[in-house]
């Protein structure tokens, strides 16, 4: 049976009014969430299906699902959940939730996610679906239960809310007192776990030393706090002990003496729950993430776009410079020269993230020099055969970064001497010693300011003598709403030469000023969105790049943008490598089979596949000399011209002198989804005549104050004949090829009609007036769908056709007339296998899940005859297709040029023989 949401929470509602029986309440609870009357019963009654060793104190154990235990008002109900989740009982039977009540309030474990809840009884109604799982229906599991990192993010998350519920954060002074609050519990959290203060000192404190509703815990912390930022020989000589224990921090963790927030019982607890998570397995790459997604609710749902994982952390790094030292290090086995040589090469590395959010990848980067420099100590003890006594040379001054947000800042250094003290504890228990980390030192060169309008070689330098890698996940910002005025500002200041600028990502600013940072001893490689390597964008960025002297060193292919964090962004990126040297063999990395795999080539182009630096861009006429493209006619009506059938039915009833200029009208939705729609189409009437039928007349004048409205000059002008489209393209003879301008990413062919002339185009459709069958045919195969998903845009995941972008630039193949009358009798199969299934529309028939399979092997049967057509051997996949056909877009402007240029000299040449 269905779980019942609206019976669940009206049986919770009555349950747990002041005038219920609390005796009861178990029960009716059981009621809510679909238990079995048969099942009640027995509990009721002491039977078998209560396996609760406590029967006679109220206890209600069910197994698998429910450990239930009643106590005494005035009994914490806090502890006795505590104890009860401590003891053997509920997990012996399994129970998936933990509810303890007083019946003035309620809290529950759920001991598969390991989330908690606090209500009042009265108001448990409200929160019935933290127990929906015993009705079948699971919550959404934002956090994988084996990652301490995110489980840390999450209860650090409900503490901030819990703060926010009791206290005011309404000024910058005091989100500002919040942030540091945040980060000092942090390192403190961090600090009790790893060796830095005594073991749980700090979480101790909290539990033993302040009373359980927290009034005084905000007095005690701020007094722990100011301590850690003395001197041992500057404090006070009667200190009690448990605050004298924690020795001095250093670094401006403490230095500023900032309120601490009212905190409050409830907030003690989930404060002292989360000193109990195990802070030394959490990465500090996700600390600044975590804390951006406490503290700011806008980057709360931006998590998943602005975190970075581990393993997308690697994919730029690896092939970036780890994969190189790693191959160095492999030949270095075994000479000791070359293997000291490694080492002294390691300390003249500098890594650089000029968009450094919280510095993940400063610190992915910092952790992962650190393991190979011991992998390089080990080798060096198997020359040796002995062990040596070794100490890190790598500083985390080595490793530079820029931010414009003074919170992620902070955090980042924060992150950097977390991440050392970590390495330091590996290096130790491997080798023996290490450095201390207190009292803390500088952390990196890391600068606070806007990273498009610095200097980057001012805050890196990338002179001799040092190898510099850049790399980072830079802001996504498209197009409209999602790019602000202030990056709008940036993107103008910086980006002026390119032509059109503002319809690039603003991630591609990177791009452009990494171009220019780049020399013969730097790399770079960043994370950006697929965008850049798509439709006008390739256009107005690429040649820029490549003017400065860089080529495309390594790419990762589109891979959609998922990590552990919560809020996965819903975006699709690709990362990109640039260098100045070219003697290596490009890779590019591509998703095979749910895996990657990795493929040299000679050269990568913007386009992340095998080929030159060759840029696709848009032209007004057909590299090929097909026919032209246009937009479909444009009403411009506000509405006037264009009607339902019902309307259109209505018009001709009320006055059939009407129907002689109602035709049909296609519009893409109409195309795509089989709707149907009608217009006005008086392109060759007299407005006179015209304005003689009333319900005609009264459409056309809604069109004229339409337009005479207008702010738009031209649209103004058009109300002088208010009766005719606003911009016409429709034939007035023969047929014409229809295309849609946005197709779904869902499909294996773009959807293309084939429509006599009497039927309307709207524009959102292009069309080809007299359009061929065999042009038909050549625009329904997978070589013209493969040549759209590479050069085409996007609007969201839907590819957006262009005539400028995709079709004129198309390279068509060449047909005999034999192989031309071969292939339109194919496209014709294609239109009579559409024809057989008049039930469906084109949305059904390309579905990739839908697509009859009649219509599925007339589109192959087409594919081979057209794919022969260029050349004898079959493509094998997607990319092949693409690269073939960019090599012949190549040779064809090659080809254009070298035309143009003969043109040009046989003109001179005719004018000096005439003289």
């Amino acid at each position: 049976m269905a779980f019942d949401q609206t019976y669940c929470m009206d049986t919770l509602a009555a349950a747990t009014r002041p005038e219920a029986d609390s005796s009861e309440f178990i029960y009716a609870f059981l009621n809510a969430y679909g238990f079995p009357k048969a099942t009640i019963t027995q509990v009721r009654n002491g039977g078998q299906r209560n396996v609760s060793s406590r029967k006679d104190g109220g206890h209600v154990t069910l197994k698998n699902w429910l450990y239930f235990m009643p106590v005494r008002q005035g009994e914490s109900i806090h502890e006795a959940l505590q104890v009860l989740a401590d003891e053997d009982e509920p997990s012996r039977h399994k129970c998936r939730f933990l509810v303890v009540t007083d019946f003035r309030e309620l809290t529950a474990l759920d001991t598969k996610t390991d989330e908690r809840l606090e209500v009042g009884f009265s108001e448990l109604a409200t929160q019935y679906l933290f127990f929906a799982p015993m009705a079948g229906l699971e919550r959404t599991k934002h956090f994988e239960e084996a990652s301490a990192d995110l489980k840390a993010a999450a209860k650090m998350g409900r503490l901030f809310d819990r703060l926010k519920e009791v206290n005011e954060f309404s000024t910058p002074e005091q989100l500002h007192a919040l942030n540091v609050f945040l980060t000092r519990l942090l390192f403190c959290y961090f600090a009790e776990d790893t060796g830095i203060f005594p073991k749980n000192a700090f979480t101790k404190v909290i539990t033993e030393a302040s009373d359980e509703n927290g009034e005084e815990l905000p007095e005690l912390l701020a007094h722990l706090f100011r301590v850690m930022n003395q001197p041992e020989d500057e404090r006070p000589a009667d200190l009690p002990v448990h605050v004298a224990q924690f020795p001095y921090v250093n670094g401006g963790l403490f230095r500023d003496d900032v309120p601490v927030p009212e905190i409050r019982g409830k907030g003690r607890r989930m404060m002292i729950e989360c000193g109990q998570l195990a802070w030394e397995a959490v990465n500090p790459d996700i600390f600044g993430s975590m804390f951006q997604a406490v503290v700011d609710e806008a980057s709360r749902d931006a998590l998943g776009q602005h975190y970075t994982s581990v393993p997308n952390i690697m994919k730029v790094i690896r092939p970036l410079f780890l994969d190189k030292l790693y191959a160095e290090l492999h030949k270095a086995k075994g000479n000791r020269k070359k293997l000291e040589s490694l080492l002294e090469r390691l300390t003249r590395i500098r890594v650089f993230d000029p968009a450094m959010g919280s510095g993940n990848f400063l610190i992915i980067s910092y952790k992962e020099l650190r393991r190979l420099e011991m992998a390089v100590f080990r080798a060096l003890q198997e020359v040796s055969g002995q062990q040596e006594m070794f100490m890190s040379g790598i500083r985390l001054d080595q490793f530079y970064g820029i931010e414009i947000d003074d919170f992620a800042h902070e955090i980042a250094q924060l992150s950097l001497w977390l991440a050392e003290h970590q390495m330091n504890l590996q290096f130790a228990s491997e080798f023996g010693h290490a450095k201390p980390l207190l009292p803390l030192k500088d952390s990196g060169n890391l600068v606070l300011a806007n990273s498009l309008w610095v200097d980057w070689e001012e805050v890196c330098p990338n002179d001799d003598g040092y190898e510099v890698y850049a790399c980072g996940n830079p802001p996504f910002a498209g197009r409209g709403p999602g790019r602000s005025q202030s990056q709008l500002d940036d993107m103008e200041s910086l980006c002026q030469a390119l032509r059109s600028f503002k319809k690039m990502d603003y991630v591609g600013c990177w791009f452009y000023k990494g171009a220019r940072y780049l020399n013969d001893n730097t790399e770079l490689a960043f994370v950006a969105t697929n965008s850049i390597c798509q439709g006008e964008q390739v256009g107005i960025l690429w040649p820029s790049v490549f003017q400065q002297g860089a080529h495309i060193s390594f790419a990762y292919q589109t891979f959609p943008w998922k990590n552990n964090a919560v809020g996965n962004a819903g975006v699709h990126v690709v990362i990109i490598g640039l260098s100045h040297a070219d003697s290596m063999k490009g890779l590019i990395y591509k998703r095979v089979d749910g895996a990657w795999h990795v493929q040299e080539a000679d050269s990568i182009s913007p386009y992340l596949l095998e080929g030159d630096n060759i840029v696709v861009e848009s032209r007004n006429t057909s590299l090929c000399g097909r026919e032209k493209m246009l937009f479909g006619s444009m009403a411009r009506d506000g509405g006037h011209l264009l009607m339902t059938t019902a309307e259109k039915d209505d018009l001709v009833a009320r006055d059939p002198r009407a129907a002689e200029w109602v035709r049909p009208w296609v519009g893409s939705e109409e195309f795509i989804k089989g709707k149907e729609r009608w217009c006005l189409w008086m392109a060759d009437a007299d407005l006179d005549q015209v304005m003689k039928v009333p319900v005609v007349r009264e459409r056309v004048e809604g069109v004229r104050e339409m337009r005479r409205d207008s702010r738009a000059s031209s649209t103004r002008e058009m109300a002088q004949t208010p009766h005719i489209f606003g911009q016409l393209a429709q034939p007035v003879s023969g047929k014409y090829i229809l295309v849609p301008r946005h197709t779904s990413e869902r499909r294996y062919y773009a959807p293309v009609g084939f429509y006599d002339h009497s039927v309307i185009c709207g524009d959102s459709n292009l069309m080809i007036p007299n359009g061929s069958l065999y042009d038909f045919a050549i625009l329904s195969t997978q070589m013209h769908m493969d040549w759209l998903r590479l050069v085409g845009g996007r609007l969201k995941s839907d590819y957006r056709y262009s005539a400028s972008l995709v079709y004129n630039t198309f390279p068509w193949p060449e047909a005999s007339e034999r192989q031309r009358q071969e292939v339109e009798k194919l496209g014709r199969a294609v239109i009579l296998a559409r024809a057989a299934h008049p039930d469906k529309t084109m949305a059904q028939l390309y579905d990739l899940d839908k697509m009859p399979d009649n219509l599925l092997e007339a589109h192959q049967a087409l594919d081979q005859a057209v794919e022969k057509l260029y050349r004898d051997r079959p493509f094998r996949n997607t990319a092949e297709r693409q690269e073939y056909l960019l090599a012949r877009y190549e040779a064809l402007i090659e080809a254009e040029k070298a035309s143009k240029v003969g043109a040009k000299k046989n003109s001179r040449r005719g004018i000096i023989t005439e003289g």
